[in-house]
């Protein structure tokens, strides 16, 4: 298949890439930039430009069979103070795009969304039944667009599936090496991490007083390579004229303090903590049940143990540095 993968130079992106080229197919990455380094895997083309400005021209160029949107912006505390920013980018930037299939008969779409959109869920884990309540902008610019694509798909015969991802982490070492290079940084482990390396000497966390065994957030965390491999069979198991929507997580969270421990354990450091009030839109609990993936998709989460997870991205961090 020929795949137009947006966001293909970010760290999920760019391993859905690479595992779309290991597969033998065609791969166009559309991003705003190539990245830092090998982010665009040799063998994928590579097109610079923001979504709502290029969609067409690319779609336009030569016959696709799918697109893979992962392009967006991702920082619910952003989000908070700049909303302006997430609805051009992740809802006007992916009506654009659905413009664009639309309009040049691509017959098959895959959205990277989000388990934010959930909030405070009533109960864990989570499942796709679960009655959204985005707590932030971002969460609401994704739930947006997946129900912009449950009319759109049914109306214009597309196969449509939303991804609702819970934490990606970890990276990929093989076939080469892939992983967290946000700026600014966000995510706990990478951020963990460099103070192991000692790049800043203090890790801030955001709140200590949530609802939770030991005050702090509780996260599902899944494996990047996992994710990716999620998005393939996304691509081939999509149904013409339906919108599916898949929660992907590996079924068991950790708290914030169980995260700094596991990193501890793995680099050897004591990883001091500076506690700060709460981030804006952070629910308390967020875990996932992913058992429509595992029935519909064959998917199953190879790399689920938590250590493994910290021991690749502190593998990747070492190779980066």
């Amino acid at each position: 298949m020929r795949v137009l993968v947006t966001g293909g130079a970010g760290f999920i992106g760019s391993v859905v890439s690479t595992l779309l080229l290991a597969e033998g197919h065609e791969v166009v990455v559309l991003d705003v930039t190539a990245g830092s380094g090998d982010v665009v895997p040799n063998g994928a083309e590579f097109v610079e430009g923001r979504v709502q400005d290029a969609a067409d021209a690319v779609l336009g160029s030569a016959r696709f069979d799918g697109v893979l949107h992962l392009a967006g912006n991702i920082a619910a505390g952003q989000s908070v103070s700049e909303p302006a920013l997430y609805w051009e980018n992740n809802v006007i930037g992916s009506l654009r795009l659905l413009e664009a299939v639309r309009t040049h008969r691509v017959p098959r779409f895959v959205f990277s969304s989000t388990a934010n959109i959930y909030g405070d869920p009533a109960s864990t884990p989570i499942a796709e039944t679960a009655v959204p309540a985005p707590p932030n902008p971002y969460a609401t610019s994704k739930l947006a667009v997946e129900y912009a694509l449950t009319g759109q798909s049914a109306a214009y015969g597309f196969a449509a599936v939303s991804l609702r991802y819970f934490n990606a982490a970890g990276a990929m070492l093989r076939p080469r090496p892939v992983g967290e290079r946000h700026d600014p940084e966000t995510h706990l482990i990478p951020n963990a991490l460099r103070v192991a390396s000692g790049g800043v000497d203090a890790l801030q966390l955001f709140g200590d007083d949530y609802p939770t065994p030991d005050g702090t957030c509780i996260r599902d965390y899944i494996h990047v390579v996992d994710l990716a491999t999620a998005h393939l069979k996304a691509l081939e198991n999509g149904r013409p004229a339906e919108h599916r929507v898949y929660n992907l997580g590996n079924g068991s969270g950790f708290s914030n303090l169980e995260v700094i421990e596991a990193v501890r354990k793995v680099t050897g450091h004591p990883i001091p903590v500076r506690v700060g009030g709460r981030r804006a839109g952070d629910p308390a609990v967020l875990v996932a049940s992913s058992d429509r993936a595992r029935a519909e998709l064959g998917w199953t989460p190879q790399r689920p143990d938590l250590h493994d997870i910290v021991a690749d991205a502190w593998a990747f961090h070492n190779h980066a540095s």
